[in-house]
C-alpha cells in the first residue's frame, strides 16, 4: 500500500510518497519512495501583502496538478495534504484551497500552529532515543517555528510562534517578539534531565550536510554558532557560490540558524540531532496510524 503527504509551507511545497512494507519481524514500516520539493515561496507574498498573488497562485496550481499526476503514477491509495503559516495568514487562502480541490481533487487542510507542532511530534523520534534525556523538537519554517517538549516519555509542552525565516528576511520580527519567544522557552523548557534538541526543516538538514557528520551523530551548539557567524559573513551570492546552495536555501539558512541558536541558548541545550524528518513525514505517519485504527 502506498501513501502520500503534501506539505504546503511558506517557503516550499513537498510531496512525500511512501510504501507500507513488512520489516524483518513482520511488523509494518514506512519506506520512503520519493520526495519532491518545489520552492513556491508563498510567504514572500503573504507576509508582505496578506494574500497570495496571482503569479504564485498559478505556480501553486501547476504544482498541485503535477503532484496529482504523480499520485496516480505511483498508484497512491491515500493522501493527506496540509498547508501551514502562509496559507493560514493569506486572506485568499480558503478560495485557493477550493480551487485546488476543484481542479485536482486534492483536499488541503490548513493546520493551526498547535496542530503543526503536533504533526512534527508524530515522527516519534524522541521515543527511540532513551529516557535519560528530555527532548525539544525545533521545527523552523518560513512563517513560524514549532516547539514540542518531551520529558519522561510524555509531551509536556508545544508551541507555535510566528517567527520564521521569511518573516525575519522581511524585517517582520521585532525585539518584543524575540523577547516573548525567549520568555516562553525559558518558562516551559525545564527538566531535571539534560535536554537534547531534535531539529527538523530543510535548513538544519543543509547545515548537517555541510558538517559532514555521520548520520545519527548530533551537532553541537558551538558548531551551530560557528556556522551562523560564518554564513552571516558572506553575501547571498557568495553563499550560493561557496557552499553550492540553491538561492532559495541560501537566503533563509542564516535566519534559520539564528532561530536554532537562540532557542538552544535560552533552553541551555548543548546538542541537536538532525534525523532529516519534517512535517510531511509526520503527516504520513499520522495517515498510516489513522488507517491502522480503522481496521
Amino acid at each position: 500500500m502506498r501513501l502520500a503527504a503534501i506539505d504546503i509551507g511558506s517557503n516550499a511545497a513537498r510531496l512525500l510518497i511512501s510504501e507500507v512494507r513488512p520489516d524483518d519481524e513482520g511488523r509494518s514500516e514506512l519506506t520512503k519512495l520519493n520526495l519532491i520539493r518545489v520552492p513556491l515561496r508563498l510567504g514572500f507574498d503573504v507576509f508582505e501583502k496578506n494574500e497570495i498573488g496571482s503569479k504564485k497562485i498559478v505556480m501553486l496550481m501547476q504544482t498541485m496538478k503535477a503532484f496529482s499526476f504523480l499520485l496516480k503514477a505511483y498508484e497512491v491509495k491515500q493522501v493527506k495534504a496540509c498547508a501551514t503559516s502562509a496559507m493560514r495568514d493569506a486572506v485568499n487562502g480558503p478560495d485557493i484551497i477550493k480551487q485546488v480541490k476543484l481542479e485536482t481533487g486534492i483536499k488541503i487542510n490548513i493546520l493551526n500552529g498547535d496542530e503543526e507542532a503536533t504533526m512534527i511530534y508524530e515522527n516519534h523520534i524522541a521515543e527511540n532515543l532513551g529516557r535519560e534525556h528530555a527532548y525539544l523538537y525545533i521545527d523552523v519554517g518560513g512563517g513560524s517555528t514549532e516547539l514540542s517538549f518531551i520529558a519522561d516519555g510524555k509531551l509536556r509542552y508545544k508551541e507555535s510562534v510566528n517567527i520564521g525565516t521569511i518573516r525575519i528576511l522581511k524585517n517582520m520580527v521585532d525585539e518584543s517578539m524575540w523577547d516573548g519567544f525567549k520568555a516562553k522557552v525559558k518558562t516551559n523548557i525545564k527538566s531535571k534531565l539534560p535536554v537534547i534538541a531534535i531539529g527538523s526543516g530543510g535548513n538544519i538538514n543543509k547545515v548537517f550536510s555541510l558538517s559532514k557528520r555521520k548520520d545519527g551523530k548530533p551537532l553541537s551548539f558551538e558548531l551551530l554558532k560557528d556556522y551562523y557567524k560564518e554564513l552571516s559573513s558572506f553575501s547571498l551570492s557568495e553563499r550560493i557560490r561557496t557552499y553550492k546552495m540553491k538561492d532559495d536555501r541560501a537566503d533563509v539558512i542564516v535566519p534559520a540558524l539564528q532561530i536554532y541558536v537562540n532557542v538552544m541558548r535560552w533552553a541551555g541545550i548543548e546538542e541537536i540531532y538532525v534525523p532529516k524528518i519534517g512535517l510531511a513525514d509526520g503527516l504520513i505517519q499520522k495517515l498510516y496510524e489513522e488507517i491502522q485504527n480503522k481496521k
